[in-house]
């Protein structure tokens, strides 16, 4: 049975996609002032999640550009929507495998990589992945809203259904 952690990062992932439903390519190629732009944050969540699930935690490198060209502090470069999803879904298809895998004592565990342990557990990697999808979906939601655009995602959504809380 997939963990509940697992089961939430999947509803942030959720949240993304309904937050940034009916997105225009050209707003989400668009910088407002200095910030990256949301194709730009999708493509680094997925760089997270290629980072954590797939190199930490399975030994594999799904897309080498996320690692050159959307990790932190890398050179502020901005995909087109398409590019991002298209990363995006690439990783996080392949991550879901190692995700469904993981148990509540996998959670607790340091993933290992090249013989030493990353200094923290897989549950805070887990945790730091969700909070920062929240964090870049509320920068979104705000850049959207800079934007003009209207009738956008209001709050969460039905987590009661999707994704509510259990032990």
């Amino acid at each position: 049975m997939t963990t509940p952690l697992v089961e939430q990062l999947r509803y942030a992932r959720s949240e993304l996609v309904r937050g940034l439903n009916d997105l225009p390519p050209d707003d989400a190629e668009a910088h407002v002032g200095p910030a990256n732009s949301i194709s730009w944050a999708i493509a680094h969540l997925a760089w997270q999640e290629q980072r954590y699930w797939l190199q930490r935690l399975d030994g594999r490198t799904l897309v080498p550009e996320l690692d050159r060209d959307f990790c932190f502090g890398c050179p502020q470069t901005t995909p087109s929507l398409d590019d991002a999803w298209s990363m995006w879904r690439q990783v996080t298809d392949a991550a879901d495998p190692v995700l469904d895998r993981l148990t509540e004592a996998d959670l607790m565990t340091q993933p290992v990589v090249d013989g030493r342990p990353v200094g923290t557990t897989i549950g805070s990697l887990m945790l730091r992945t969700i909070y920062h999808y929240w964090f870049h979906l509320g920068e979104s939601m705000g850049f959207r809203q800079a934007l003009g655009h209207r009738r956008l995602a209001q709050f969460v959504g039905d987590i009661d259904t999707q994704a509510p809380y259990r032990r």
